[in-house]
Parts: structure tokens; sequence; C-alpha cells
């Protein structure tokens, strides 16, 4: 599998999408960007659920983030995407799931993976994640979760941060030692106490803007890797 999205021939293929009456202009630029968007050919040419499969791609190739074997929790799964990708790497079949995803909307079935339809927020999510994992502890947590946009930045930027607060600590309290854990999160959402609790509970943090991420898009993600267990918490 490569990491880069953009195949050949897409230079002239742009496409204009007319204005319906009554589609907002918001809409129509939204499906124009995703009719001329090479990562989302290419995606159905891969066979990908989704273009945001090449993002964990890219920061797999520059990170070297996916092993075989490893045991994986995707928060925010849907449509599959990074389940796709993390299964194929891994290893993980039918008779041996080492993916775990869950969501609140439906997700068709995929090879490997065990998906969840529910709210991660919902209070009893954490435990039915583990026990799908079969009471193994995950050496990687990832999200690619993030709120609903209001057209608000300010408030689409506390509430997308909260969802990294809540897979930031999913991960404190379960993963394996030496694990990894990567989150998409905005700019300017891990300042302060947040930042200075993933410094301590791992041995690197980097900030990753992969290719596949809009150059408009304020996403980033978080890549903290070397888990020190959570005992660091009195360090």
């Amino acid at each position: 599998m490569s990491g880069s999205g953009r195949g050949h021939g897409d230079r002239g293929m742009f496409e204009r999408v007319k204005t319906a009456k009554r589609r907002k202009t918001s809409s129509t630029r939204w499906l124009q960007r995703q009719l001329n968007d090479p990562y989302v050919r290419r995606s159905k040419i891969d066979g990908y659920r989704s273009r945001a499969a090449y993002k964990l791609l890219e920061i797999n190739d520059k990170h070297k983030l996916l092993k075989p074997g490893m045991r994986i929790v995707d928060l925010g799964a849907a449509p599959g995407g990074w389940c796709q990708v993390a299964a194929t790497i891994t290893g993980s079949t039918d008779t041996d799931p080492r993916i775990v995803g869950i969501d609140y909307l439906e997700m068709e079935p995929l090879p490997g993976v065990r998906l969840l339809l529910k709210d991660f927020l919902d209070e009893d999510a954490p435990q039915m994640l583990m026990e799908a994992l079969g009471g193994e502890l995950p050496d990687l947590v990832m999200s690619d979760m993030a709120a609903p946009t209001t057209g608000h930045r300010q408030t689409d930027h506390l509430r997308t941060t909260h969802l990294f607060e809540v897979a930031a600590e999913f991960a404190r309290e379960n993963l394996a030692p030496g694990g990894a854990f990567l989150s998409k999160v905005f700019r300017g959402g891990t300042e302060g106490g947040l930042l200075a609790e993933l410094k301590r509970d791992y041995q690197s943090i980097a900030h990753v803007k992969p290719p596949a991420s809009r150059k408009e898009s304020p996403e980033l993600y978080v890549l903290a890797k070397g888990f020190r267990g959570r005992d660091s918490e009195g360090e």
C-alpha cells in the first residue's frame, strides 16, 4: 500500500457543480470539493471507505506506527477507513480479530474488525471496547473523532478538544505499557495542562499534519509514543 493519494490523470478533471435552488452555497462547495478531491477518487479505486485512510497510511509511512500482531482500538471509526488500514497491516483476521472500532453511526462489517454501534461518550463504552478486545490491553488507541461543526470556530474547537481529552483519558486508562496514542485535534487544542499530561504519560509527543489532511482544515494529529503506564501519574 502506498501512502500517496495522488494518482495519475488528476489534472484537467475539475468538475463544477451547479448550485441547486434549494442547496446551500456551503453544501455546493463541499460537494464540488469532494468531486474534485484526488484522495476521494483514489479511495474509490483502492477500495477504501474514505479518504481518511490515506491520512493513517501517510502517518504510518513516516512514523512506523502499525505493526503485525498489534491490538488496536479505533474511536469514532465510521465509515471504517482507518480500521481497514489497521486490519491489513496488523494481519487481523476474523478468526483472530485484533482491531475494535466504535461509532454511533452504522458501518458495514469489515474483515478482521469488531465494530461496536455505540456512542463512545456513553458511560459503558470503555468497558464494552475492552471486552470486545478480549480483555487484552491495546497497543494503540487511535481517534479521528470530530464533533459535528456548528460554523462557530471557537465552539467547534472546544467540542473537538473535549473529544480529544476523552480519547486521551481512555488511552491512559487502558493502553499497554509502551503503547501509542494517535488522535485528531484542532490547532491550539493541546496547550498547557493537556500537553503537560501527555508529556508525563509518554516518552515522545509529535504534532503531525499528513498530506491527505486538507491545507485549509485546522485539524492536526497528536502522536504520542512510548506509554509509560498508569503509574506515571505519580512521577
